[in-house]
């Protein structure tokens, strides 16, 4: 029984007749054809036709899960809740109506685990995957005090905007990977398939050509010859450097530590590291986590491993007695404002509020230095990507322009 009640509902396609003799027909989801068409009834339609949708079209088939996808879960959850809908209910409504059959069958699990007794913090804890410590903490804190509404809304702002900032960054990375990419494909195209042709015409010549050309026929030589090799080789060390990256810590430090030394990017990545960790904290903060708790949390949310360390060593400075704004003075990476905002919130006993409004100001840093990095690179690839091609169609017509002055 238990298995049954797991069981993922199916997209059903129906037709029928309704109460005034008309023909109509739609979509709806269910364990078996059966319950669909005791459905139908009871709503007064007489079921002619149920065909199930294959999941191979289906609007619903099983996707990955996104963090983007836990975060619209939580912001409909706590707006559920903010309306008084039932926790139990919530998860239904949310579950069953969701696109992605993944999402749904995940969060169908957790419904019936907290039907089941359960609580949520403990349900959701057995999927560490998509739920990490950070939420599981603040969920448990809103249960014990009550408060699992406002928890929630709050867990979906720090989500909604811990995304916003990662999707802002991988769209300015985006841009410019995708234009090399083209560049890469289009050059490789040229000198395997044109320039042979070009070729051809220059050695009824009986003339030396322009270095240039050579270099640029040498290049084509090659490319027809070894074309494979290269892909190869560029194919082999892109998926060696995402894998390397995704299994080797050692090598996630290093690559984290480089990021932060390039030019024009590092800032940015600062900037970031620095929003996550006030966001985060703030947000644990509020939740009436104590900070050696928070902190413990904070330091997996701010995606480098720079921070992540320099969090590490806060936490253990505040555990023996020291201030907080003490402890992240000596990490030697806190800009002096951020420092000053958190003396004056300690101070003040408002600690919470000041590290939201550090985050909101390095937010918008991210976001107007991400903007500006856009048009600074924009007119930079397309200058580049001129010159790559330009060169090969230049390189292409001196040996013309050089007959054409000598007639």
């Amino acid at each position: 029984m238990a298995e049954k009640a797991l069981k993922e509902p199916d997209l059903f396609i129906w037709t029928g007749m309704d109460k005034r003799g008309m023909r109509v027909k739609g979509q709806t989801r269910g364990i078996n054809p059966s319950l669909i068409k005791a459905d139908l009834r009871r709503q007064g339609i007489k079921p002619l036709k149920i065909k199930k949708q294959s999941t191979l079209f289906s609007k619903g088939a099983k996707k990955k899960i996104a963090p983007k996808d836990i975060a619209v879960f939580f912001r409909q959850l706590a707006t559920m809740m903010g309306a008084g809908v039932p926790l139990v209910q919530a998860f239904e409504i949310i579950g069953r109506g969701h696109d992605n059959a993944g999402m749904r069958d995940l969060l169908l699990k957790i419904k019936n685990e907290v039907e089941s007794g359960t609580s949520l913090s403990e349900s959701l804890a057995k999927h560490p995957y998509h739920f990490d410590a950070l939420v599981i903490n603040l969920v448990n804190a809103g249960e014990q005090a009550g408060v699992l509404e406002t928890l929630l809304d709050k867990i979906a702002t720090y989500k909604e905007k811990t995304e916003y900032l990662k999707s802002k960054i991988k769209k300015a990375m985006f841009y410019p990977a995708a234009v090399v990419v083209v560049a890469v494909i289009v050059t490789s195209i040229l000198l395997i398939f044109v320039v042979p042709q070009f070729e051809e015409l220059f050695s009824s010549f009986g003339a030396d050509l322009p270095a240039f050309t050579r270099m640029v026929v040498s290049l084509s030589e090659f490319m027809q010859q070894w074309w494979w090799l290269v892909f190869g080789i560029v194919i082999g060390t892109v998926i060696g450097f995402l894998q390397a990256k995704k299994r080797s810590r050692k090598f996630g430090r290093v690559l984290d530590r480089f990021i932060l030394k390039i030019p024009v990017v590092g800032p940015i990545m600062h900037k970031a590291a620095v929003a996550r960790y006030a966001r985060t904290l703030s947000t644990m903060f509020a939740a009436g986590v104590p900070l050696v708790e928070a902190l413990e949390s904070v330091s997996g949310a701010t995606g480098n491993v720079v921070y992540s360390d320099a969090v590490l060593m806060i936490r253990d400075s505040v555990a023996t007695g020291q201030q907080l704004q003490f402890a992240m003075s000596q990490t030697g990476l806190f800009p002096n404002m951020v420092e000053q905002m958190v003396a004056i919130g300690e101070e003040s006993g408002s600690l919470d509020s000041m590290l939201a409004k550090v985050a909101d100001f390095y937010e918008q840093e991210v976001d107007d230095a991400v903007d500006a990095l856009s048009s600074l690179l924009e007119p930079l690839i397309m200058s580049i990507l001129g010159i790559l091609i330009g060169g090969l169609v230049v390189a292409m017509y001196l040996p013309i322009f050089k007959l054409g002055a000598a007639i």
